[in-house]
């Protein structure tokens, strides 16, 4: 049978946009994570930025967590979804063309990004910056992923829908409703508009969309790739279907409530903040229950991780997963929350989420992925994956203790009082003290900039000595 013939049926896979939103991962990833670098470095030493307006933290930093949420794990979300689906599925791609819309249409967003917040256009919004022109784009081009993502799971070849795409398809709802709920706003200019909410409902439903945004896009969706990559890398089943189904509604359900955890101790009514805080502690029960779900694949097959480096990726991403989802909850109790509220500790469990949970799972996805868009089995380096995953680890062990240690010591000096009630510290010897674990911060991102650098001249390798496979493999074997 011809590579990429399904074992159903005869149809081959719309694997050509699938291929180019994988590279376009690889491409934005180390663009993000290089913005990450110089605005670390900026933090480190200020005069980094050259007095060049455009080249300020404060126009950097939104453009950091757009390319590496939505240009980097957006493409991978993309290239992952639409290579799930066919292969579960054994069809090819519902609305090629339409596909196809979606990569153009969401370059067109990340470039767009890139070009106006510099500039300094942004509606002041956390993870929701952009203007209303760019946010009508985003709704187009969102809706015809729906419309390709369901289309192909409504032409299935098998009566079961598998889990990965359960998880696929709540993260493109749910992303759908967030987006369209929180962007809503009055245009005053092409390139201005104010929010439709005022005040503390602004903030309450800016924190519904931002712990969300965490929630659907930087986990429902990841869990999909979870479900589907580890159990074809390990060659193993899933260890309970069961609970993977108990996962899903759990995880969904819950997660929408707890986005008021980030409002603690401010103008929102303190019952909302509470309702945020009890949710948040139920979610550690599914996304333990997911982690642990993915961890026991390997139940029998642990020597596997001995000499299959994208297995560590896969796997050591469920560590970070279970870390980070036991120390949000624990973060969101009030009384933990009065010491670490705007410290360094917030983002050193970003990033403990952000680097080593979706960073390293996106990374092992597409190290399984890519080579099989290129008729291959593997990369071309199996050497340089390994060297990937050491310094990719690193970098993320030395940034999330340096931003925990940073947060603390933050968190303790500003709260430290004399007996009279005046402060013990002033606000700029905390930054003076900060400062070293700044530089450690740096030396961190830098790594894993640097392993990201590595799996893109893999990635230009396996390319060059490939061609892609002008028909898909056979569905069972080339998932």
């Amino acid at each position: 049978m011809e590579a990429g013939t399904s074992s159903r049926d005869a149809v081959s896979y719309e694997d050509g946009v699938v291929r180019a939103f994988a590279l376009a991962a690889v491409l934005w990833g180390i663009v993000g994570m290089l913005v990450g670098a110089l605005i670390a470095a900026q933090l480190t030493w200020p005069e980094l930025n050259f007095g060049i307006p455009w080249l300020s933290y404060g126009r950097l930093r939104p453009l950091h967590t757009n390319a590496v949420i939505f240009a980097f794990g957006g493409c991978t979300l993309f290239a992952t979804a639409y290579h799930v689906v066919q292969r579960t599925g054994y069809t090819r791609l519902f609305a090629p063309k339409l596909a196809w819309f979606t990569f153009w249409g969401w370059q067109a967003v990340i470039v767009a990004a890139a070009i106006t917040l510099p500039l300094g256009m942004t509606s002041g919004k956390e993870y929701a910056e952009l203007e209303w022109p760019i946010d009508i784009l985003i709704t187009l081009v969102w809706v015809s992923y729906a419309i390709v993502f369901f289309g192909t799971v409504g032409m299935r070849k098998v009566r079961h829908i598998y889990v990965a795409n359960w998880f696929f398809g709540a993260f493109i709802i749910a992303v759908a409703l967030l987006h369209v709920v929180n962007s809503a706003a009055l245009p005053v200019s092409l390139t201005k508009s104010y929010s439709a909410y005022a005040g503390v409902q602004d903030a309450m439903v800016q924190w519904w969309y931002g712990h969300n945004a965490v929630g659907f896009f930087l986990t429902a969706g990841f869990l999909g790739m979870m479900y589907y990559y580890i159990p074809k890398q390990a060659n193993r089943p899933v260890y309970s279907y069961r609970l993977s189904i108990v996962h899903f509604w759990a995880l969904i359900f819950t997660y929408m409530w707890a986005g008021p955890h980030h409002l603690h101790y401010t103008a929102l009514p303190d019952w909302a903040q509470s309702v945020g805080m009890v949710f948040s502690l139920v979610l550690l029960a599914p996304s333990w229950g997911g982690m642990i779900n993915g961890i026991m694949t390997l139940s029998g097959a642990w020597h596997k991780l001995r000499d299959d480096p994208i297995l560590k990726f896969l796997i050591v991403s469920l560590s970070f997963y279970g870390m980070s989802t036991f120390e949000g909850p624990m973060m969101s109790i009030k009384t933990v929350n009065a010491l670490s509220h705007y410290t360094d500790w917030t983002i050193g469990h970003v990033h403990s989420g952000a680097l080593g949970w979706v960073g390293l799972i996106s990374m092992g996805s597409l190290y399984h992925l890519i080579p099989r868009m290129y008729g291959r089995t593997q990369m071309y380096s199996v050497r340089a994956i390994e060297l990937h995953f050491w310094i990719a680890t690193l970098g993320i062990v030395l940034y999330i203790a340096a931003m925990w240690i940073a947060g603390v010591m933050q968190g303790l000096m500003w709260r430290a009082v004399n007996p009279d009630g005046s402060l013990v510290y002033t606000f700029v010897e905390s930054v003076k003290a900060t400062f070293p674990f700044y530089v450690v911060r740096l030396l961190g991102g830098l790594l894993y900039l640097g392993g990201m650098v590595v799996m893109a001249w893999n990635v230009v390798m396996t390319m060059r000595i490939s061609k892609p496979a002008s028909a898909p493999i056979p569905a069972v074997a080339a998932a």
